[in-house]
């Protein structure tokens, strides 16, 4: 169970340089709305992602996916960009995908996130891999994201010249896009369709960056054979509250929401995710996108920062701490005490230190992990506190579902659209006339 405390991040915690008292209330209030508009969305299923915590009948067609994509397979390529790979990466590192040693230990078929296009890494796997026992799985919701499309393009181009047959293509790919409207051309169907490939439906009321619990996460992570259904077990915990009609203090999102909120008016541009655990590195990165692509609008929002700890202690810790006081800290700690390799009484005495003796690596981290937080108050630094007690599917969805409640909060307080990315699609725009142009 996700718990939070926020204490440290007001003045009356820590003294100048926390989020002041009065702000944080008249967040509060100012968050009763923005609550009550979500509540009346879920009860009026206007909004989809609120439905997704309960909705199984999807799961056996995921599950099929899954079976099908790992049958004879050595390696699968999750081809896609932002929320379209980010939200899977995210729980593929429950496995221990993107851990630095653990990765390279993992069963087949090895599952491989292509989110960036880089022309020399995408032409040295695709020369590496076995491709005959490759398969990928090609993700967009418009079915136009042009990284995806150039990705699949280059696929099919190396399947062909590993000498497989346009009619064997079909088998190697799995399509998930959203259904093609009639009388307009869908890209990434036209592209695969013709090979036989079978398809997915991406949730067309779920935006990319909130699809983690849509097909888009849940297939990688079915493939990578996790629980997907207590993933959204999880998530309805997160969101319990809000369907319950609880007041905002009641509501631990709506109170992270008031925290946020309460800092961008104080002058804290910058919010800093820190969790203390390498199965949520990459959760850090999905938050990112979250963050940064639904609330930056109208010259609003705030920078968001990824951290993990304990290493980012050495790396970032002299600016958190003697640079300016414009961040909001989001610490995440795991119940780490007790766990991981016990220390040697003897080898402890020979570099001087006998406390360390039938301590742990867990009983060290969980200690850095309170440190920093006590070290960001006493440096007058606004800090909050989640905690799990552990890492599994259903902590995962609970963790998740509360950064999307959070973020579409705070939008919903500050009056931006947390759902659109207008200056994106602007991007996209210009980025594939250039490329028509020949320019770069």
């Amino acid at each position: 169970m996700l718990q939070q405390s926020f204490d440290l991040a007001l003045e009356s915690g820590v003294g100048a340089g926390g989020i002041p008292d009065a702000a944080f209330e008249t967040a509060l209030a100012d968050l009763g709305p923005a609550l009550a508009r979500l509540k009346g969305e879920a009860e009026a299923k206007s909004l989809p992602l609120l439905g997704l915590p309960a909705e199984t009948a999807d799961l056996p067609a995921i599950q099929a996916a899954a079976k099908r994509l790992r049958e004879g397979a050595s390696d699968i390529l999750v081809l896609g960009t932002g929320g379209s790979s980010l939200g899977g990466q995210t729980l593929a590192q429950l496995t221990g995908y993107g851990i630095a040693g653990l990765s390279s230990f993992l069963p087949v078929p090895r599952v491989h996130f292509i989110d960036n296009l880089d022309p020399v890494t995408y032409a040295d796997l695709l020369a590496k891999l076995p491709l005959k026992t490759t398969k990928f799985v090609a993700i967009s919701k418009s079915g136009g994201t042009g990284e995806t499309l150039l990705q699949t393009i280059a696929a099919i181009t190396a399947l062909r010249g590993a000498g497989i047959a346009d009619a064997d293509l079909g088998r190697h790919f799995q399509g998930l896009s959203e259904p093609a409207k009639p009388g307009k051309l869908h890209p990434l169907r036209a592209l695969l369709e013709p090979f036989g490939t079978p398809f997915l439906e991406h949730h067309t009321g779920v935006g990319g960056r909130y699809s983690v619990l849509t097909n888009c996460g849940l297939l990688p992570a079915a493939t990578l054979g996790l629980d997907v259904a207590a993933l959204r077990q999880g998530a309805a915990k997160a969101l319990a509250p809000v369907l319950a009609g609880k007041g905002v203090r009641e509501v631990p999102a709506a109170l992270g929401a008031a925290l946020h909120l309460a800092a961008m008016r104080s002058g804290k541009g910058i919010a800093v995710l820190m969790p203390y655990a390498d199965r949520l590195a990459l959760l850090t990165r999905w938050w990112v996108q979250l963050w940064a692509e639904s609330l930056g609008k109208d010259g609003q929002g705030t920078q968001p920062v990824s951290a993990l700890g304990p290493v980012d202690q050495h790396s970032q810790q002299q600016l958190y701490l003697a640079g300016p006081k414009d961040k909001f800290f989001t610490v995440l700690t795991v119940g780490a005490k007790g766990k991981g390799p016990k220390i040697d009484a003897t080898l402890a005495g020979k570099i001087g230190e006998e406390d360390f003796a039938g301590k742990t690596i867990g009983d060290l981290v969980a200690a850095q992990g309170v440190a920093m937080i006590d070290t960001f108050a006493k440096n007058g630094r606004a800090v909050r506190r989640l905690h799990v007690d552990h890492v599994d599917e259903t902590v995962h969805g609970e963790i998740l579902m509360h950064f999307m409640l959070e973020t579409i909060l705070t939008g919903y307080a500050i009056g931006v659209d947390p759902f659109d990315q207008p200056a994106v699609e602007e991007a996209k725009i210009l980025a594939k006339r250039y490329l028509a142009e020949g320019r770069g």
